[in-house]
C-alpha cells in the first residue's frame, strides 16, 4: 500500500481533507457530491498513477434521496481516478435488495448524456442521473 501512496499529495483533517476530495472530483470531471464525507481523517492523491485514497474516523452510510440509493462508505476507501471515471474502487458498497455488493467502477458518460453508471465487481451496472450525486444531495 505504501508503494501506491508514494510521491502522493495528502491533506489531513477535515476540512482540508474534505475540500480536497471535492477538487479531485471537480478536477476529474466527476459530481462533487459522489463521495459525502463525514470525519476526514485524511485524503490522498498520486497524480502520476492517479491513485487516490480517502480515510475517515468512520464508516459513513449516506442516501442520495433523489434515486433513493443507499450507499455505505468504509472508514478507508481507495481507487484510481481519471477524466470522468473512478476505477478499482474499494470501500464504496451500495444496497441491491437485500445485498450490498461493492462497486468498483464508477463512470460519467462522456460526451455527457447527464448519466453516470455504477458498476459493482458482480458485474452488475446500474446507470443513475448525475445530478442526483451532486453537492448537497
Amino acid at each position: 500500500m505504501a508503494t501506491e501512496k508514494e510521491g502522493g499529495i495528502v491533506k489531513k483533517g477535515p476540512e482540508e481533507g474534505l475540500k480536497f476530495a471535492v477538487s479531485l472530483l471537480q478536477q476529474f470531471d466527476l459530481p462533487e457530491g459522489l463521495l459525502p464525507l463525514a470525519d476526514v481523517i485524511e485524503v490522498g492523491f498520486v497524480e502520476s498513477t492517479g491513485y487516490m485514497w480517502i480515510v475517515q474516523a468512520k464508516k459513513v452510510q449516506h442516501e442520495f434521496k433523489i434515486v433513493s440509493k443507499l450507499v455505505r462508505y468504509d472508514s478507508e476507501i481507495d481507487g484510481y481516478v481519471e477524466k470522468k471515471k473512478i476505477k478499482k474502487l474499494k470501500g464504496v458498497k451500495a444496497r441491491e435488495l437485500l445485498l450490498w455488493p461493492p462497486v468498483s467502477e464508477i463512470t460519467v458518460d462522456d460526451p455527457p448524456t447527464g448519466k453516470i453508471h455504477f458498476k459493482s465487481l458482480a458485474g452488475i451496472t446500474k446507470t443513475f442521473p448525475v445530478e442526483a450525486f451532486a453537492l448537497g444531495q
